[in-house]
């Protein structure tokens, strides 16, 4: 390899090196260490400990060491229905989204008559912003003229439903919404994995007598592994990271509190607590972890044991 060859693979590899350094790992380590601050973004970070009796304003960017941590489990009424919001979230997407986007798959890849046209409806959800996404369905969901409720006939009258303003509804009223958007994603990666099986698996199947459901589970779903590790990992990441539709909705109160909310609402909202939202940044990592390694820790020993 030539002086200029190299110099362009260190330029190409080391350019995206960096900006992935630069905008996610830096961060990421910097809110891990913010976390363990009591800081409002004001001013510079010390090494003094905080004296709950001192003013305010000298507390400012002191160690707080794990009471951030301590103060979103004990002293923070948002926190673990946020918690369990976020896991009802995952399981929404475990399994609902990704079991219909995994159907949808499987029939348009049969070459259905228009299949093209059908995975284009379904994949234009993904095409959408969230936001957009967020504003579609407040359409659909307003109390007085959505579409929802002139449909089952109770749209301006007494008993409408407040699908986004009441506490027990709303949160499965944008889980729709976003389960409408995730299926469409997984139907796009699970068509990807089909398109890749060799199609001598199936027609060994055929021979053998097997029907259409045992092909599936038993020839072509093991074989899509790498997709279904893909498609594990983006689960868990997009159900934990759910913040544009809720925030469209009602800013995440009232019922749809999310660790994502709450992180924002505290670094750049009116508190502007920087440290203790570092924290609940670092809890939302943490549970992001957690799935993930322990999938992806029992997938590769599988792999091993053969």
């Amino acid at each position: 390899m030539s002086r200029r060859d190299r110099i362009v693979v260190t330029l190409l590899l080391g350019i995206p090196l960096l900006i992935d350094i630069a905008f996610v790992w830096v961060p990421a380590l910097g809110t891990v260490l913010l976390s363990f601050f009591k800081w409002n973004g004001v001013g510079s970070l010390s090494t003094k400990t905080c004296q709950p009796n001192l003013p305010s304003i000298l507390n400012n960017g002191c160690v707080d060491g794990i009471q951030n941590f301590h103060q979103a489990a004990t002293n923070y009424p948002s926190f673990w229905p946020a918690v369990w919001h976020n896991l009802i979230w995952l399981g929404v997407f475990v399994f609902i989204a990704t079991p219909l986007g995994m159907l949808f798959a499987v029939v348009i890849d049969r070459g259905i008559k228009g299949s093209r046209m059908y995975q284009s409806i379904l994949f234009l959800p993904v095409m959408l912003s969230l936001a957009l996404v967020g504003i579609i369905w407040e359409f659909m969901y307003s109390q007085n003229l959505g579409l929802i409720n002139t449909v089952i006939g109770r749209n301006g009258s007494n008993n409408a439903i407040d699908w986004l303003g009441d506490p027990h509804l709303n949160l499965w009223a944008v889980l729709v919404e976003a389960t409408w958007r995730q299926s469409g994603y997984v139907m796009v990666l699970y068509l990807a994995g089909l398109k890749a099986v060799d199609p001598t698996l199936r027609e060994a199947a055929r021979v053998d007598g097997a029907n259409a459901w045992d092909t599936f589970w038993r020839v072509i779903f093991p074989v899509m592994r790498p997709i279904n590790i893909v498609i594990m990992v983006v689960t868990v990441i997009e159900s934990l990271r759910a913040f544009d539709l809720v925030y469209i909705t009602n800013k995440g109160i009232n019922g749809l509190e999310l660790l994502s909310v709450l992180v924002t609402s505290n670094i750049v909202g009116e508190t502007q607590r920087v440290g203790f939202g570092s924290a609940l940044g670092v809890v939302l990592l943490v549970i992001s972890l957690v799935p993930i390694c322990i999938f992806l820790y029992q997938t590769f020993r599988r792999e091993e044991t053969r």
